[in-house]
Parts: structure tokens; sequence; C-alpha cells
């Protein structure tokens, strides 16, 4: 309830602000969006050229890409630290952190809280929505809870690969330089893995997951015969991810000593 508490009233304060200036919110908004259109050009462009990309269709490669905007959509509205090494490790704003009593990390989440992120989770889901009505899949009674199980995993796995490589700025004065190569890393989980190489392949599946937060959650949908039990790793990848992350995290946070004079 505490926590629950403090969310409602980070999200009453977030809205007193972007209402103050509306336009500015709806211009971010439709660049979101545009952003994520000119992505599924991208893929409709392909298309035009070639009848498959390895041995699945435009359709297939569509419902992956909106089962991509899903979770990366949740994810990027609660997590929004891409400049937490210049704003509180070197600015010393994390002093201000450590002084108030709830969770560190679920402050500085709810601190830079993006609602409007979540319009990208919206548009991912009329995607999946239309693919699937094109493929002519059937649903099950389960489908639904089975999809929001794998949409938690995924969200756990970006969690954990964002905050163990945020929680490096720790032990550096600018780690953050990788962050921008791990959001052109995960962009490749939005593509079937095996248009891949074996090594792109162990990368994307092991190391840094990416292939959790959309081919294979999405395969499960469209392939269940060859996919479907390897896809319900998904949530068992994001707990071991996401819990490695909040040890090093804390142990971070246990290391650092303020911003001095």
């Amino acid at each position: 309830m505490f926590y629950a508490g403090l969310f409602i009233d980070y999200l009453k304060n977030y809205m007193k602000t972007r209402m103050e200036y509306r336009s500015d919110f709806w211009i971010e908004v439709l660049s979101d969006l545009l952003f994520n259109g000119l992505n599924l050009f991208f893929i409709l462009v392909v298309f035009q050229h070639t009848q498959q990309i390895g041995s699945w269709n435009e359709q297939q490669v569509m419902f992956i890409y909106g089962y991509f905007m899903v979770p990366y959509g949740i994810f990027i509205t609660f997590f929004n630290l891409w400049n937490f090494s210049e704003r509180y490790i070197v600015k010393g704003e994390m002093d201000r952190i450590l002084t108030r009593p709830a969770y560190n990390l679920i402050q500085l989440m709810l601190e830079n809280i993006d609602p409007s992120s979540l319009f990208s989770a919206l548009t991912g889901f009329v995607i999946m929505v239309f693919s699937w009505s094109q493929l002519g899949l059937g649903l099950t009674w389960y489908d639904p809870f089975v999809f929001v199980l794998l949409v938690a995993g995924s969200i756990m796995i970006y969690g954990g690969v964002y905050i163990f490589f945020t929680a490096l700025s720790f032990f550096s004065d600018s780690p953050t330089g990788i962050l921008p190569l791990l959001w052109n890393l995960q962009n490749y989980g939005r593509y079937p893995m095996t248009i891949y190489n074996k090594l792109i392949g162990v990368l994307l599946t092991w190391v840094l997951p990416f292939g959790f937060v959309g081919f294979y959650p999405a395969a499960y949908f469209l392939d269940r015969q060859n996919w479907g039990t390897f896809a319900l790793l998904t949530p068992v990848v994001g707990i071991v991810f996401l819990t490695v992350a909040l040890l090093v995290w804390n142990f971070g946070v246990k290391r650092y000593r303020g911003a001095g004079s």
C-alpha cells in the first residue's frame, strides 16, 4: 500500500507537470508513434522485395514486432534512467534519494516515470491483434494468461539488463556509454532469431537475452510445436537476470559514498 500510494502521488505530479505544457506532451506521444511507425514501415518495405525472411512471412514478423513493443513500452514507462550517471552520481542527487525511507531503485523509477510511453505498448498490442486476425491463429482460454506471463518475463529481462549496466555507474565515472549499444542490440529481438548466425543467436539468447523480449515469446503463439516449450523460459530468464541485476545494484549502492564537495 505504501508503494502504491507513492506511485499514485508521483503519477499525479507527472500529470500536473505535463498538462501545464500539453502540446509538448502530445508532441512527445506523436514522435514516439511516428518512430514506431517508421520501424513498421521498414518491415513492410522489406516484404515488398521478398515473400519471407528465413521461414517467416510478413504477418508473422509483424506479430513479433507487435509483441516486442508491448513489454518495451511498459518497461520504458517505469525505467527511464538514461542519464542516471550524470544526474544522480556526478551531480550528487543520489544523496537525496538515499535519505528517503522508500527503496532507492523504486524511488528512481517513480521519479522518472513516463506514462506517455504506454502508447507504444498499446500500438504494439493493436499490431498483434491485426496480425493475429490475418494469420487465423486459434485462441485457447489460457492464452491471455500466458501472454501476461510472457510479457512480465520480458519486462523483467529488460529490467535486469538495464539495471545491471546502470549499476555500473557506481563503479566507473562514465559507464553509460554502453547504454546506446544495448538499445541497438535490443532491437534485434523484434526479428526472428533463426535469421541470425549461431554466434549472434547465442548472444541474444543467453548473454544479453533480447531474444526473449520479442521473438521467443511471440513464437509461442506462432509456432507452438517448435517454440512453445522454449518460449515458456521467458519468465525464468527474466527472474534470473533481474535477481543478478538487483544484487549488483544493491552492492553498488552500499559502495556509493556520495558526491563529495
